[in-house]
């Protein structure tokens, strides 16, 4: 028989039982549907963060203070700021500095053991440019000697005020006014749960040591290995092993690299989904061999050989697994696209997977549809047209 005579009497098969074709195309197609959408969700949340690393630069590098050598509280120098900013790749340089002693409240009726989780940081003028933050509402520090402070994200959430600028927060026993609420920073999350305010008002009204905590660095694209390698020593001349240096943009590849385990953990769960599909095919095929005897058998008197037979029933299971796949691709496709687009990220379907699936398709479709087709096969002319009288 020619490929297309195969075809067209496989497809004869799943025509006369639309309804049993629909249900066990279904497994299939829930199969193949989990496995694209996972793979393509997965990889549009890494298109995501590529692309956010992209916009922010993965070229910022953070120094704070660690332990001693005796395992004491260390602190950087004062001159440290200005000695990072002498590196030659460096760019721009910022800091922030802990005011321990200064709590952050509502209302000064609050409890002072409530502080909320609220840190105070002295910040630099510089420090929205260099870490890439952005003012959601209001203003930056404009003027860093005045008694004005510029709320985290979070930090204006757990205060409730959201959209409270020039109201008044209890901060260190002195009233402060709200000037600006940024939006999340995703390279120093620590500024979403920060109540920042001038250096210089830190240290005159809050008695603030003028201690960097943490000093961000930016540099050429090129040269961030070198300055990485170089800023401990840098930031510490006296006890660089005192010094931690991190680099940000890190910890949103550290967020890929988990994507990527749990995308192992659905595709798998995928996979099963696949089987128990593949097991629904084979179920029904073994049913159209049993019900479809008397036509064996005549096929079989007309003068078709046991191969026919076979090639007949393989291509009417491969062509059921096929339209499942088709199915469970186009709906794993149209998921992926959703979520995206739910999720504002750029909509990414790698070709691999939809290829994959279809391969694993027709791999399951030829598997569960062997033992069937072997079955017919085997059936005598007799014995099948017996079964009809």
């Amino acid at each position: 028989m020619k490929f297309a005579d195969i075809l067209r009497l496989g497809g004869i098969g799943l025509r006369t039982r639309p309804l049993r074709v629909v249900l066990s195309a279904l497994g299939i197609a829930i199969g193949i549907a989990a496995m694209v959408a996972v793979v393509g969700i997965s990889a549009s949340s890494r298109a995501e963060v590529d692309r956010r690393l992209a916009t922010l630069g993965t070229n910022l590098l953070t120094a704070g203070p660690g332990k001693s050598f005796f395992g004491d509280a260390s602190h950087l120098p004062e001159e440290a700021e200005a000695m990072v900013a002498r590196i030659g790749p460096v760019t721009a340089v910022s800091a922030v500095g802990r005011v321990p002693s200064a709590h952050v409240y509502r209302t000064d009726r609050i409890p002072t053991a409530e502080s909320g989780g609220i840190a105070v940081l002295a910040a630099r003028t510089t420090l929205p440019g260099t870490v890439g933050a952005t003012v959601h509402a209001g203003t930056w520090l404009a003027a860093p000697t005045y008694p004005t402070v510029v709320l985290g994200s979070r930090a204006a959430g757990i205060l409730g005020l959201t959209g409270g600028l020039g109201l008044n927060v209890w901060l260190g026993g002195h009233w402060f006014t709200v000037v600006g609420i940024l939006d999340p920073v995703p390279l120093a999350p620590e500024l979403d749960s920060a109540a920042l305010i001038g250096w210089p008002v830190a240290s005159s009204v809050l008695g603030f040591d003028g201690y960097a905590t943490t000093i961000y660095s930016r540099s050429r694209d090129d040269a961030v290995p070198e300055v990485a390698a170089v800023l401990a020593a840098t930031a510490n001349p006296a006890a660089p092993n005192e010094v931690q240096v991190s680099r940000p943009s890190d910890a949103l590849a550290a967020k890929e690299a988990t994507d990527t385990a749990y995308t192992g953990l659905l595709l798998g769960l995928g996979a099963v989904a696949l089987l128990v599909g593949g097991v629904g095919v084979a179920n029904t095929m073994v049913i159209s061999v049993l019900e479809r005897r008397p036509e064996i058998g005549l096929r079989r008197a007309l003068g078709a050989t046991r191969t026919h037979v076979r090639l007949q029933f393989l291509a009417e299971s491969l062509l059921l697994a096929a339209l499942g796949g088709l199915a469970g691709g186009l709906l794993g496709a149209l998921v992926t696209a959703s979520y995206a687009a739910w999720r504002d990220w750029p909509a990414v379907l790698p070709a691999w997977v939809l290829a994959g699936g279809l391969v694993a398709t027709l791999v399951i479709g030829a598997i569960a549809g062997l033992y069937p087709a072997m079955r017919a096969a085997r059936m005598s002319p007799t014995a099948a047209l017996n079964t009809a009288a």
